[in-house]
């Protein structure tokens, strides 16, 4: 059947994706121009006998200036790669049929359209759409035979069009729940709550679980007979208080009210799994509310039928992620975060032993199984992310869509760090440095700060959103030596770093950058003359907290930012943290004063900084910038605040990205480097 141009034609033609190579090739530095070059592969999803791996291909759309989605396989040799869907304006969340006839996956037309559940015969024809709901779904899980599917949905499935805001007759938006704002969905109101509906594949039908419909629900998981669907919730004396989360087992054919099975803190991502016998569920598990900000996920096992439960493997001291089970439900494979890596491992049902699959430096972020094989999506410090084979203990490369950019280009080196802070903690962290590094020559540098504040910087060439791993081969792309440092209240060290933040943000942050910065500088590798520092997310906070501490920085940028958390509460979505971690400000406004550090201290700034944000950010607000600028700007500091319209915490628009890391390199110049 020839292809057409509908939304998603017939699987197009196998496309040849071999590494580009040319050994003779002069190699060159990182342009503006590549930029729109780089293709973001992610969402592995194997197929059931784990001969196939969808995945997603994101590139810039320069015609119009957007992001545009395609569903891709490729074959576990590698040997054949498939684009099953031409790019859209949204795609994602592939799944295969459990019979492996189909592909599933959500998507639009267009931008302004909410997505939609689609299917298409891997041997051929083109995409059937599954669901015309109001709702947005988010997630879904086939029934093992195929005959269903869970749906997860915000929002009525047949609520009227124009409710929300930015609709073509857009109406009053009532806030009526405690967390009303994500930075995504904007206002959220009770409407708006998740709730899991079942889809008849054959008839179209969708109904909802055996539920109230006033609590949020997510992650379906179908037992392996089909006869239970469990699934979680946040049901609990209050849906506007979260923090906890319950997980349900249901009859998916509606007799009888859902069985609570388990009931325990939310976890930073909601994962759940069946053992092959269907008797127990794997489900991740997070820390209580008060520690709600430096969640590290870990596993725990329960009885279905008893609720005895037990955490999986209770010494292993570092955050796991993409749990999936072993077909012989010995063993269930996860993502390890580890001092600058994540990497693959197997934690044993029968003992919690946790055994490391791969060696090396790497960043494994999501991973997928079927028929005994694994796929892990992974990159490292000159590789961006691409589908893998985890065979053994070896990584084989499957697909490699950036492989002829980066054949054209010459990366900087990347180098672990070790330093002591002020008060003796051993702090890590790794250096960038500039393509063609002298040694022995002073460059400028520039500390470029990590978001979180839970999370690292990473061995990784991650490109997606805000992301300091390629930021830092930018900027040395440009002559600096880039300094990441993996800061206290960062993550991939266990809990008790991790923790050693809480309500005291700034401090003990700042004094582990201002160490390793002194590091660099004592090892002859930055010009204590020419020193920038910058970051996005918790990243600006931090630059805003430094610049107020110290002024040897020459330049500064704060994207996404803010030095004001006593004007956050309220204007951002952190309600859960601010209330159980630092409590209301009537009850210790000297912490809420202390973590305002730099807003109250913004006298002592002298460092020309650059701000900026987009204007929808509800992660961090735009207000958080425009402050700090407006501080600055009335003392004759120079700055300038720079806004995206349209834009939240993370840009979607490629003219916006490029924008944005010009202008960082452009301000760094100006008073970094001399005058040509």
């Amino acid at each position: 059947m020839p292809c057409t141009r509908r939304l998603v034609p017939c699987l197009m033609a196998i496309v040849a994706l071999t590494p580009f190579s040319d050994a003779g090739a002069a190699k060159r530095h990182l342009e503006v121009a590549d930029l729109a070059r780089l293709q973001a592969v992610a969402s592995p999803a194997c197929s059931a006998d784990g001969q196939w791996v969808a995945y997603t291909v994101t590139t810039a759309d320069a015609e119009d200036d957007t992001q545009r989605t395609a569903i891709w396989m490729v074959n576990w040799a590698g040997t054949e790669h498939v684009q099953a869907t031409e790019a859209l304006p949204s795609a994602g969340t592939p799944r295969f049929s459990p019979d492996g006839h189909f592909l599933s996956f959500l998507g639009s037309r267009g931008a302004d359209e909410k997505d939609q559940l689609y299917v298409i015969d891997r041997r051929g024809g083109e995409a059937r759409r599954l669901t015309h709901v109001e709702g947005d779904i988010t997630d879904y899980a086939w029934s093992p035979d195929g005959k269903s599917v869970a749906l997860v949905i915000e929002g009525s499935v047949d609520r009227p069009a124009g409710t929300r805001a930015g609709a073509a007759a857009p109406k009053p938006i009532v806030i009526d729940t405690w967390r009303f704002k994500d930075d995504r969905r904007g206002y959220v109101t009770a409407a708006d709550r998740s709730r899991i509906y079942l889809l008849d594949v054959a008839t179209g039908a969708v109904r909802p679980l055996a539920t109230d419909g006033h609590f949020d629900e997510a992650t379906p998981a179908w037992s392996p007979d089909g006869q239970s669907l469990a699934f979680t919730s946040d049901h609990g004396p209050d849906p506007d208080d979260p923090g906890t989360t319950v997980l349900y087992v249901v009859d998916p054919k509606g007799s009888g009210a859902p069985r609570r099975v388990a009931h325990y803190y939310q976890p930073n991502r909601l994962r759940v799994l069946w053992t092959p016998d269907g008797r127990r569920l794997l489900y991740t598990v997070g820390l209580e509310p008060r520690l709600d900000a430096y969640k590290y996920d870990q596993l725990a096992v329960v009885d279905v039928a008893s609720g005895k439960s037990a955490p999986l493997a209770p010494s292993l001291q570092r955050q796991v992620s993409a749990p999936v089970m072993a077909a012989n439900g010995e063993s269930v494979a996860v993502l390890i975060e580890d001092d600058g890596s994540q990497v693959p491992a197997t934690i044993r049902l029968a003992n919690g032993r946790v055994e490391r699959r791969v060696s090396g430096k790497l960043s494994a972020t999501a991973q997928c199984g079927g028929g005994g094989h694994l796929a892990v999506l992974a990159s490292g410090d000159y590789e961006t992310a691409e589908v893998n084979a985890l065979e053994g203990t070896r990584l084989r490369r499957l697909t490699g869509h950036n492989d002829e950019l980066l054949g054209e280009l010459e990366l900087g080196s990347v180098e672990d760090i070790s330093f002591k802070s002020a008060d003796g903690t051993e702090i890590h962290g790794m250096v960038v440095k500039p393509p063609g590094y002298e040694p022995g020559r002073r460059y400028p540098a520039i500390l470029w700060i990590h978001g979180g504040p839970v999370g690292q910087d990473e061995h990784a060439l991650a490109f997606e959103g805000y992301s300091p791993e390629f930021e830092r081969q930018w900027f040395a792309a440009h002559g600096y030596v880039a300094i990441a440092i993996n800061y206290r209240g960062g993550s991939g060290r266990g809990p008790a770093l991790q923790q050693a933040i809480v309500a005291d943000w700034g401090r003990l942050e700042v004094e582990d950058l201002l160490a390793g910065v002194a590091y660099t500088v004592a090892t002859g590798l930055a010009d204590p003359a020419r020193l920038g520092i910058g970051g996005w997310s918790y990243g600006g906070i931090l630059t805003d907290y430094t610049i107020a501490s110290d002024s040897r920085f020459r330049a500064a940028v704060s994207g996404a930012g803010s030095g004001n958390q006593i004007s956050m509460l309220g204007t951002d979505e952190y309600v859960l943290a601010y209330s159980h971690e630092l409590g209301m400000p009537w009850q210790d406004a000297d912490t809420w004063l202390k973590v305002s550090y730099p807003f109250f201290h913004a006298d002592r700034i002298r460092t020309p900084t650059l701000f900026m944000g987009g204007d929808r950010d509800f992660n961090v607000p735009i207000a958080g910038s425009e402050q700090m600028y407006q501080l600055l700007k009335v003392q004759g500091v120079p700055t300038e605040l720079v806004v995206y319209p349209g834009q939240h915490h993370v840009f979607d628009r490629p003219s916006f990205y490029r924008d944005k890391m010009v202008r960082f390199i452009d301000w760094f110049d100006r008073y970094l480097k001399p005058a040509p």
